[in-house]
């Protein structure tokens, strides 16, 4: 690394386009295959049974897989979310051979316990280049995010108590 090179030019496209989810299909399966196990034991909050969310996770686990090897293999880029988000929709349009067998499956799985853990996560998730971007920003930017969290609580505990 040249003494004038700050950390974030260190990334350069071809390693990032590497690092995508889609071209590392064996890796993101497993890791894919432990989150679904934890969201599928999260289903427990709301007292469903495990058993019968079981097939709705390994519906959302093979859409996603689907996704994501169509993002692979397709000419064009597409970012992984959309095809996924394509891949479920259309498996239940109402046209779709074994629609309502799948949507009655994925109704049994509770999206709220699934995605918190997810979103929390999504949130926390940070790169080298957001930790450089901290550190040149500095102080401030604690001060900054503490006043919009604390807005942002305020503001939907009114928001929540005014319509509830």
């Amino acid at each position: 690394m040249k003494t004038h090179e700050s950390p974030i030019d260190q990334f350069d496209a071809e390693a990032l386009k590497e690092l995508r989810p889609e071209n590392q299909l064996g890796k993101t399966a497993l890791v894919l295959a432990a989150v679904c196990v934890a969201a599928w034991f999260s289903n427990i909050v709301n007292g469903s049974p495990l058993l019968d969310a079981l097939p709705g996770m390994l519906i959302l686990y093979v859409m996603v897989i689907i996704g994501l090897v169509i993002g692979r293999i397709c000419p064009f880029y597409l970012p992984s979310v959309a095809w996924v988000s394509l891949i479920s929709i259309i498996a239940t349009l109402p046209f779709f051979p074994g629609n309502g067998w799948i949507i009655a499956r994925l109704a049994e799985v509770d999206f709220l316990a699934v995605v918190t853990p997810v979103l929390a996560y999504a949130g926390l998730a940070l790169t080298g280049r957001e930790f450089a971007m901290f550190k040149q920003t500095g102080w401030k930017l604690v001060i900054v995010a503490l006043l919009v969290f604390t807005g942002t609580f305020i503001g939907s505990a009114v928001v929540a108590h005014v319509m509830l």
